[in-house]
């Protein structure tokens, strides 16, 4: 099983044999919840991806928060009707992000916070027993410190949230 720093090297990207006209296919690539937490710095209650299901170095990452009565939110947000906060969901896709701009190769380990929010619309509730399926994608990284991504989160292929996702490398 090759490492996230080797999938971003060119040699993890071989052109396929015998295939002149036609550039190899991006990889893809699956994380656990124990290299999601070797990534990133959040952990319960607050880390809420469960899952990476595809992963394209530099460009997207695909993510799964399977959403349980056991979460502690659930407790005040809102007793006897139970709905997933929307700020949890723009920080769950928030945190899919950080999984793309930490393996970007000049900020492998770098801490990325929000540096702004924007364009955020919920469509749909999310509540226990759904799985949230987050889609982010890196839209572009200015002075080697600044990235903005689109996110998009999912419950059974309805949109539930949408928005445009800003970050900044901290020193």
């Amino acid at each position: 099983m090759t490492t996230l720093t080797e999938a971003n090297t060119v040699d993890a990207i071989a052109p396929a044999a015998n295939d002149d006209n036609q550039s190899a296919p991006e990889p893809k690539k699956t994380l656990a919840i124990e290299e999601i937490q070797s990534l990133l710095p959040h952990r319960y209650p607050f880390l809420l991806v469960d899952k990476i299901i595809d992963y394209v170095p530099g460009k997207l990452a695909v993510g799964v928060k399977n959403v349980t009565i056991n979460e502690p939110h659930f407790q005040g947000h809102f007793p006897g009707r139970p709905l997933m906060p929307g700020v949890l969901i723009v920080e769950a896709m928030a945190q899919v992000g950080g999984i793309v701009m930490t393996q970007l190769p000049a900020y492998e380990g770098g801490l990325f916070v929000f540096a702004g929010i924007d364009k955020v619309r919920f469509r749909r509730q999310v509540v226990p027993g759904d799985q949230l399926i987050m889609t982010v994608e890196l839209l572009w990284v200015k002075q080697r410190r600044f990235g903005k991504m689109q996110g998009r989160a999912e419950v059974d292929g309805q949109l539930a949230a949408e928005g445009e996702l800003m970050f900044s490398l901290v020193n």
